[in-house]
């Protein structure tokens, strides 16, 4: 009965032991990881209908909206342009631009994340599109499909995240 008592009590404090070194090392990593800047967009012109049914089920299909826990701002990845654009079809409401890796090296993945707010800068969604291998001095050109109405979209801010080779 002992035997069995001390494995119990040595298991238990094993994993108590276990999950304490989980939450601080859980804690350590939230605070030196560096949190992106984002570059602040306007949705102007958003007078466009709503997807039907069939679009938007399409639309669902190929938008992003699962962040990549593994990206982190890179120095060598560049937003050059970026803007509201409302497409026809179930494309809908996008951001489009291009992103630069000024860098010498490949980049293994490409995030690019886009908060949608509107009037009242309440957050309405965030949406992402990625790629890889993004070589260094090439560019990407990026489409976010956002799926919210297109009168509730009053503004957006835009990152580009990555994780270098």
């Amino acid at each position: 009965m002992s035997r069995h008592r001390s494995t119990t009590r040595r298991r238990l404090l094993t994993v108590s032991g276990l999950g304490v070194v989980s939450t601080l090392s859980g804690c350590a990593g939230v605070g030196g990881k560096e949190s992106p800047a984002y570059e602040d967009g306007t949705a102007e012109d958003v007078d466009g209908d709503d997807r039907t049914p069939e679009e938007m089920t399409a639309a669902e299909a190929l938008a992003e909206q699962e962040i990549h826990e593994s990206v982190t701002p890179l120095e060598a990845l560049t937003i050059v342009d970026h803007e509201f654009v409302l497409e026809d079809g179930f494309n809908g409401p996008t951001v489009q631009g291009t992103v630069e890796n000024t860098g010498d090296d490949r980049i293994q993945f490409v995030e690019l994340r886009v908060r949608l707010y509107d009037a009242d800068d309440a957050q309405l969604g965030r949406y992402l599109d990625t790629t890889g291998d993004l070589e260094g001095s090439d560019e990407w050109s990026f489409e976010v499909i956002l799926l919210e109405s297109p009168a509730d979209i009053a503004s957006y801010d835009v990152t580009v995240l990555g994780t270098p080779t």
